[in-house]
């Protein structure tokens, strides 16, 4: 078989057009669902302030904990951007593919199990220095065995998503020469369709779930998902105890598959500070976060498709990579590298949005049970059982935080007390 190349000027030209008119549909659905100020203008401003709500004891705790993990979590990015450089600028991924036999399918399939697994071999210590920290501040209830265990799990669905994509990109390139058209409406509809089933398929790999047992929490929260006009498949308890401390709940899915989920250490917490966690996760099902979420990744997705295409299209790229074509098993590490590349990338401003996304869920919150007393209590116990970063520097903020940093959650929820006339908590 003929290998199709990507150097055609004419298809770089169409997938360079089509890459701009998705990314302008991408950023103008992010621009138009996203809540860029989650309360009304006229709330007051209130500047967060740690020390308010926290003691110094707390504040010193996290700041320590902070900069244990900080450590192995910058180096993990730093072997990240270098495996990804060296897959992209050298033929280190090429020659390991030449010594690799077999059909072109299985070389990629190889391709892809070895470098992942050498990325997850070097990644190993540092998830163990992690690990101990996490151990040392009583976060973590796992054993080496059990943990072990979920880093072999999560490496494994990776290489498996990883090991699709490839072999998806590498057999269109061979057959044909505009693969973006076919890749980026398949890799659209793979995010849909991975959403979905996500929760089904993916999350009971490492948790187990139960139906939270009928009582007056399950019947309270169930009649706020009512009162709140949004339909709740299912109300689950994950056993998170057998692996942390921290307290969280989410929601995830949407349609038949959508399901708020609550860890089991949770419920040690007071009731209505319960019901206000799953008032922020109704928050995220009234607003379809996760439908909007899923489709921005997928048009994010498209436009990655196309991306590649334009970025595989330099010669100078493929020739420093050793690959003469994107449909040779030899562009397997470039493809990884590029891919790699693009996420790191793109995670500061998914984070951007996201913490707008969850300031509208804890307005949402706010809104719907009036007791803004509570949620700054549930902050206070959330932050001090999580050993939460209470004053994330600027950079720390920009490539890790999905969230508002608590004592911003705390002072947005005292803004919105005054804005509805009930004492500041």
């Amino acid at each position: 078989m003929t290998l199709s190349t990507t150097d055609a000027p004419s298809g770089t030209r169409s997938a360079g057009w089509a890459l701009a008119v998705l990314g302008a549909i991408t950023l103008a659905v992010v621009a138009f669902t996203t809540p860029w100020r989650a309360l009304p203008a006229a709330a007051p401003e209130i500047a967060p302030s740690p020390e308010r709500d926290f003691t110094a004891e707390q504040i010193a705790r996290s700041q320590a904990f902070d900069a244990l993990v900080s450590v192995p979590a910058y180096l993990s990015l730093g072997l990240t951007l270098v495996v990804a450089g060296v897959l992209v600028a050298t033929p280190l991924g090429a020659r390991l593919a030449d010594r690799l036999r077999g059909p072109w399918w299985l070389r990629v399939l190889l391709g892809v199990l070895l470098i992942s697994a050498a990325v997850a071999a070097l990644r190993w210590p540092l998830g163990m220095w992690s690990e101990t920290y996490l151990r040392e501040y009583g976060l973590s209830t796992q054993q080496w065995p059990a943990w072990s265990a979920d880093r072999v799990k999560s490496a494994g669905v990776g290489t498996a998503l990883t090991a699709i994509m490839v072999l998806a990109v590498v057999a269109l390139a061979r057959r044909y020469r505009r693969w973006w058209i076919p890749a980026s409406a398949g890799v659209f509809a793979l995010t849909l369709g991975a959403s979905f089933a996500y929760p089904v398929l993916i999350e009971p790999i490492f948790n187990d779930f139960r139906p939270m047992e009928a009582g007056t929490l399950r019947d309270d929260l169930l009649a706020m998902a009512a009162r709140d006009g949004v339909p709740v498949e299912d109300v689950l308890v994950a056993d998170a105890s057998r692996r942390t401390t921290a307290l969280n709940a989410y929601v995830s899915g949407f349609g038949a598959t959508r399901r708020i989920v609550v860890y089991d250490t949770l419920l040690r917490a007071p009731a209505d500070e319960v019901e206000l966690v799953v008032a922020h996760e109704l928050g995220h099902a009234d607003a379809g976060d996760v439908l909007w979420g899923t489709l921005v990744g997928g048009l994010g997705a498209a436009c990655g498709a196309c991306l590649l295409y334009a970025v595989a299209s330099a010669p100078g790229l493929r020739r420093r990579a050793g690959v003469p074509a994107l449909g040779d098993p030899r562009a397997t590490g470039l493809i990884m590298g590029l891919v790699s590349l693009a996420t790191v990338l793109s995670g500061p401003a998914q984070n951007v949005v996201s913490r707008h996304v969850e300031a509208r869920a804890d307005v949402h919150a706010l809104d719907l049970t009036r007791d803004p007393a509570t949620f700054v209590a549930m902050q206070r116990r959330l932050a001090a059982t999580n050993v939460s970063d209470l004053s994330p520097d600027p950079l720390e903020h920009l490539l890790y935080a999905s969230h508002p940093a608590a004592p911003q959650r705390i002072a947005a929820a005292r803004s919105w007390a005054r804005l509805n006339g009930l004492p500041e908590p």
